[in-house]
């Protein structure tokens, strides 16, 4: 199984260990990709300071975040899953994981950004801010650049196994599964059962908490129908919606009554 799942706006401080290295990251063939975003990224960042603002889309009460961008090659880095906080990321709380599941996450976890394309959570990465929204000057919008490096690596990352994407709508565009690999893949949504609506909060908590529950349950469902039968097992609400011919993903609607 691969769990494919969005980054956070705000990032944990880079740690006081070893400095970046690009070429141990996961995923190989997006190293210069990677290489080119991170050095058009850091020019930026150290150059015009309202330019890079404009560019990044920062308020000003962010504009601190402008000054890690020009140190990303020096900076300690941490492991992914360290890195990335936020709502979905306190519901998954990958520390407090058992030694088995933290090697499952490890294995299954793929989380997109900006900056790397795609990382695991084991992959040492340090803080750094650059959504996949991004429109850099040279470089031109984000979602476009790694559209081709991960067209030709994700597939081989995904394998013959079940695809999980519990991505945000701004990641979805750099990669998206096709052919057979679309067709073992499944989609979520959280909706509020009352209301059918989704409310953002809540969705990405909801998104955390059943990743959690598939890691710790050591559920490894093989294909999206098998996906559904183990979230009931577990006590999840489930909707589907098949698809309606070969070669696209199936969509799951998880129904939760309270909004926390």
């Amino acid at each position: 199984m691969l769990v494919l799942l969005p980054p956070s706006e705000g990032k944990a401080p880079s740690g006081r260990g070893t400095a970046l290295k690009l070429e141990s990251l996961s995923l190989p063939g997006l190293t210069e990709a990677r290489r080119a975003v991170l050095d058009e990224l850091a020019e930026l960042c150290a150059g015009d300071e309202e330019k890079a603002r404009e560019v990044l889309g920062l308020s000003e009460g962010l504009r601190g975040e402008i000054a890690k961008n020009t140190r990303l090659r020096t900076s300690g880095a941490r492991p992914a899953g360290e890195i990335y906080t936020g709502v979905l990321y306190d519901a998954l709380d990958l520390a407090s994981l058992d030694t088995a599941a933290k090697r499952r996450a490890s294995r299954s976890l793929l989380v997109f950004s900006g900056l790397w394309g795609a990382v695991r959570v084991t992959d040492r990465i340090p803080s750094y801010r650059c959504s996949m929204g991004v429109k850099l000057p040279g470089l031109g919008a984000l979602g476009a650049h790694w559209r081709a490096p991960m067209a030709a690596a994700l597939p081989e990352a995904a394998g013959d196994g079940l695809v999980l994407d519990l991505r945000s709508s701004a990641y979805t565009g750099a990669w998206k599964p096709k052919g057979e690999v679309a067709g073992r893949t499944a989609t979520v949504r959280v909706l509020h059962a009352p209301t059918r609506k989704v409310v953002s909060h809540f969705n990405k908590a909801t998104k955390g908490r059943i990743v959690r529950s598939l890691l710790t349950a050591g559920a490894a469902p093989a294909d999206p129908a098998e996906l559904v039968e183990t979230l009931r097992d577990l006590g999840y609400e489930v909707e589907v919606q098949a698809p309606a011919r070969a070669g696209t993903a199936w969509a799951l609607d998880v129904l939760v009554n309270e909004v926390h």
